[in-house]
């Protein structure tokens, strides 16, 4: 498969100097396994650069921006953006999937909108710009991507504990939530799921796990109940 490099980079809005780096960033374990291209050969390396690099402008952008809250609440506003979820979110805003080089087997079996496997060349492609473009280039790139609606992301992230207790002002009733549909393959389920508080369905969600469809059907009752 050829990467359509320079299609990516206009999507990104950041040129490589060093095209190989983009190369290795997007490149799966699964790809060079199956072409006998050596253990170091796949993004892994530059995943675990990227979660560093991640970590810390996170941290230094919510330090400066949330100058009111305690470490406690800026350490669970970091979870919620640089959780796999969140970023896998992020890579598909850019359409990363359609760019990875995965073997035969992997992309078959869904391996290319899958959050574990986007999310990690997500962060593979951070340590690729921050070793291309240094610290600034990396910074604007995550800001960009990830930090660019944080209440938002946030949200969503903690939608079941914060519609938990939006509703525990008033009653002392716990939101359910039921499973309404199961559907897809086995290498790419998806579920639907309906937050039901009092007998009455408040909110709707899907997802590709349950845990997901619960969050988006929390997060729908929440813009509901703020309306």
């Amino acid at each position: 498969m050829e990467i359509k490099i320079e299609e990516l980079e206009e999507i990104i809005g950041y040129k490589f100097k060093d095209k190989s780096l983009l190369e290795l960033a997007l490149t799966h374990s699964s790809y060079s396994n199956d072409r006998k291209k050596g253990k170091m050969y796949n993004n892994e390396r530059l995943e675990f650069l990227g979660d560093a690099v991640l970590e810390l402008t996170s941290s230094e952008v919510l330090f400066h921006e949330y100058k009111e809250k305690p470490e406690g609440e800026l350490t669970r506003l970091r979870a919620s953006l640089v959780c796999e979820p969140t970023l896998a979110d992020c890579a598909r805003a850019i359409h990363l999937g359609e760019y990875l080089l995965l073997s035969h087997g992997e992309d078959r079996t869904g391996g290319r909108d899958r959050d574990s496997v986007i999310s990690d060349a997500f962060e593979a492609l951070i340590g690729a710009v921050y070793l291309d473009g240094g610290y600034s280039s990396s910074k604007t790139f995550i800001k960009k991507y990830v930090l660019n609606d944080i209440e938002n992301k946030h949200l969503f992230f903690d939608s079941k504990t914060i519609l938990q207790e939006l509703l525990q002002k008033d009653y002392k009733e716990r939101v359910e939530y039921v499973l309404t549909r199961e559907y897809g393959p086995d290498h790419d389920k998806h579920f639907a799921v309906d937050a039901v508080f009092r007998h009455r369905v408040i909110g709707s969600g899907e997802g590709t796990t349950k845990k997901r469809a619960e969050q988006q059907a929390a997060y729908e009752a929440i813009l509901k109940i703020r309306k």
